[in-house]
């Protein structure tokens, strides 16, 4: 892989609670999305924003985090970096995340490796719908080779736990064509990572998920049977209540506990195939010390672990248009695009 250049944050940047805080508040990023609707076996949806070039012939699928969508500026800003180098990006929506309610109960959450799956998918089998028109436009020019010849997939926060299991899922039977990954900001294991947000001082950040999550969940009991009462969520202040309470029964898991435990893509992370880069700032108030899987990136030659001093959770913050993260993986995936020999063997067998 290439030299990734280290991260070197203005002074009053090296703050993680600074880096988590400010772009959300203050970055605004301009892309022009192309929508497209992607019906699902189950009768439910994903709403997928395209942008980039219209060739098609090589996509990078980028998922969002917890409570966000393609909208967030960290979304758009990973979009615009790798439109600008010739990727089309797919940039997709979580259920429920895209503005409109998804048609079933069921919702979200970390361990959803069964969407990305159907966007990958779509992006490898039927042609890719690139182009820099506005929603609802004219479709422009897509790879005539009948789908993507190169597959990328990135993903932030909890879209990065998805990601990386989706990865370590497949392991070396992932599909040829895809050629890497990337994970920003991951909470690998669900339950340290929220043991941490347990804290007073991540007080703020649940309180804002927890309403937002709870207009969710009260919007969805209005109009599915089977779905929990939100109102109890008005007095949760943990991803242990909220789970235990939402997503464990909703998603046919036993506990809070079984879900994380299943959801997480620590376990997974030995198992991936295709070069993979995880970056998780040391100043991230998000992050656990076990989020940061050294010995597993030691172990896999496949999988690359940056950990900067600094950077926040889905920060990164830089001077000028790009973020740091940004160009990292840009310059991580164009690599990617070299043809190497792909391991299918676990390291040291």
């Amino acid at each position: 892989m290439t030299d990734l250049p280290p991260y070197r944050p203005p002074r009053p940047l090296r703050s993680g609670h600074v880096q988590s805080v400010l772009p959300t508040l203050f970055r605004r990023v301009r892309v022009a999305y192309r929508r497209e609707r992607l019906e699902l076996a189950d009768g439910d949806l994903l709403d997928l924003d395209w942008t980039g070039s219209s060739d098609g012939a090589r996509v990078a699928v980028v998922a969002h985090g917890l409570e966000g969508s393609t909208d967030r500026a960290y979304v758009r800003g990973m979009a615009r970096a790798l439109a600008r180098r010739g990727w089309t990006v797919c940039a997709w929506n979580l259920r429920g995340c895209s503005g409109e309610p998804n048609r079933l109960a069921r919702t979200y959450h970390s361990g959803v490796s069964d969407d990305l799956d159907a966007v990958v998918r779509r992006v490898l089998d039927r042609p890719a719908p690139g182009g820099s028109g506005g929603r609802g436009g004219q479709a422009a020019g897509a790879n005539r080779g009948g789908g993507a010849r190169a597959v990328a997939v990135v993903g932030f926060s909890l879209g990065g736990n998805v990601t990386l299991k989706w990865l370590g899922e497949r392991g070396g039977d992932v599909d040829r064509r895809v050629v890497g990954g990337v994970g920003i900001s991951v909470p690998v294991d669900l339950a340290s990572a929220s043991a941490v947000m347990e804290r007073p001082s991540r007080r703020v950040y649940m309180a804002r998920f927890l309403r937002s999550l709870g207009d969710k969940v009260a919007d969805k009991a209005a109009r599915h049977e089977g779905v929990p009462d939100a109102g109890p969520i008005r007095g949760m202040r943990s991803f242990r209540e909220f789970d235990g309470h939402v997503t464990a029964p909703l998603h046919g898991f036993d506990s809070a506990e079984d879900y994380w435990t299943r959801a997480s893509s620590l376990p997974l992370l030995g198992a991936i195939r295709v070069p993979t880069l995880l970056v998780q700032a040391l100043d991230d108030p998000f992050l656990s010390p076990a989020c940061y899987p050294r010995a597993e990136a030691a172990r896999n030659p496949s999988l690359t672990l940056l950990t900067p001093e600094h950077g926040g959770h889905v920060g990164f913050v830089e001077r000028g248009g790009e973020f740091w993260s940004e160009t990292v993986t840009s310059q991580f995936l164009d690599a990617a695009l070299l043809p190497t020999p792909r391991s299918t063997t676990p390291p040291g067998a």
